[in-house]
């Protein structure tokens, strides 16, 4: 008995990608903030949940961008038992978010980190950069490739903006 299987081939030339129509300084965030290499990793976590952001570029004394650093590295450091969180479940922190509290609450479910662990210990060194002409497609490559969440867009070695997975996001979804 032969079996007859049907296929639908879709052109990729045919499939609108708004990724390709769109450049990275038309969405970058322009008003970044930025930590310090040798902030503690206490002072980087407070920094980051109280601007409700995912991560920050990390910039020496002289301000030149040395590194990225985000949530992602505070959890990887929390895994290396500097900090046990295992037990609260992930809906505690879901509901802190969801439940509309406000800023002073919010501050008093900080948790107290380790002191001498500082920025410059868990940030990730290597800074994916780009012009703010090149397409969101290629920015969402680099991403990819680069198992990353944010870029950081610049100009003549100037930091411009960033763009991070969540902007990319947004354009898909309009």
């Amino acid at each position: 008995m032969e079996r007859v299987y049907a296929m639908t081939v879709i052109s990729k030339s045919i499939v609108h990608n708004p990724l390709k129509q769109i450049t990275a300084g038309q969405v970058m965030t322009r008003e970044i903030v930025t930590v310090s290499y040798d902030w503690s990793v206490d002072r980087l976590a407070r920094f980051l949940t109280d601007r409700a952001i995912s991560g920050a570029p990390v910039v020496d004394d002289a301000g030149q961008v040395i590194g990225v650093v985000s949530l992602s590295d505070i959890v990887r450091q929390t895994g290396n038992e500097m900090l046990d969180l295992s037990g609260r479940p992930d809906s505690f922190y879901q509901a802190l978010h969801d439940c509309g509290l406000s800023e002073e609450e919010l501050a008093t479910f900080h948790e107290t980190m380790d002191q001498f662990v500082m920025v410059n210990d868990i940030m990730t060194r290597v800074v994916f950069e780009i012009s703010p002409d090149t397409c969101l497609s290629k920015v969402a490559e680099a991403m990819v490739t680069g198992h990353i969440h944010r870029v950081l867009i610049t100009e003549n070695r100037q930091l411009k903006g960033v763009v991070s997975a969540l902007d990319i996001l947004k354009v898909l979804s309009a």
